[in-house]
């Protein structure tokens, strides 16, 4: 029986890209994968408390943080909710993060004990911040997410990016609607054929 770690993070509980998407992709998962289960944490609604000079003292001895770290080696995969706040990650992730990556531990090691463990990110986002676009240099989540869980745990990342999510509300981005649609809807599409390859790996 596979474990996909499912985390999400955005502040709104409805209405949320991130959130419709990597509930999409966990239902297909589990269409396809029945006998598979689904650890979830919602840091929207549960966050977890900052680092501290404490836990980062104690390491894997921390009682969090080696909850955190259990859970995180015990997964066969990891979803992950991030939208786009302020060009970069949510806080309530940075702190997962924080607490679940344990140099020494987990992490820091190009072959490190979770390297094998295959992470999708859902990087929902206002506007669009792809390559060519004005904005483009102010990416920092898919950015930063690729750079962490590759640099710290030798992870590979694959990305669902559900952009320009705020032109269906912004009068001044009326003309964007359409890119905006295409998006949400590329979005579901690659949620659902990720899930469906996910499934058949793990049951390989």
């Amino acid at each position: 029986m596979a474990t996909l770690l499912h985390i999400d993070s955005a502040v709104f509980p409805q209405g949320s890209a991130s959130r419709e998407v990597t509930s999409t992709f966990v239902k297909t998962w589990l269409e396809e994968h029945p006998e598979g289960k689904v650890v979830y944490r919602d840091l929207a609604a549960n966050p977890l408390p900052h680092l501290d000079f404490a836990a980062v003292s104690a390491g894997a001895q921390n009682t969090l943080r080696a909850e955190l770290a259990d859970e995180l080696a015990a997964a066969d995969a990891v979803l992950i909710g991030a939208p786009m706040y302020n060009f970069t990650i949510p806080s309530t992730l940075k702190a997962w993060l924080d607490q679940v990556i344990i140099v020494g531990h987990n992490a820091g090691s190009p072959d490190g004990p979770v390297a094998s463990i295959p992470f999708t990110v859902v990087a929902s986002r206002g506007g669009s911040y792809a390559p060519g676009t004005p904005r483009a240099d102010f990416e920092f989540v898919q950015n930063y997410m690729e750079k962490v869980l590759g640099g710290m745990f030798g992870a590979s990342v694959d990305f669902i990016v559900p952009e320009l999510t705020l032109a269906p509300s912004k009068p001044e981005m009326a003309e964007l609607v359409p890119l905006a649609e295409a998006s949400r809807s590329k979005a579901f599409e690659d949620a659902v054929q990720k899930a469906k390859d996910l499934a058949a790996r793990l049951a390989a």
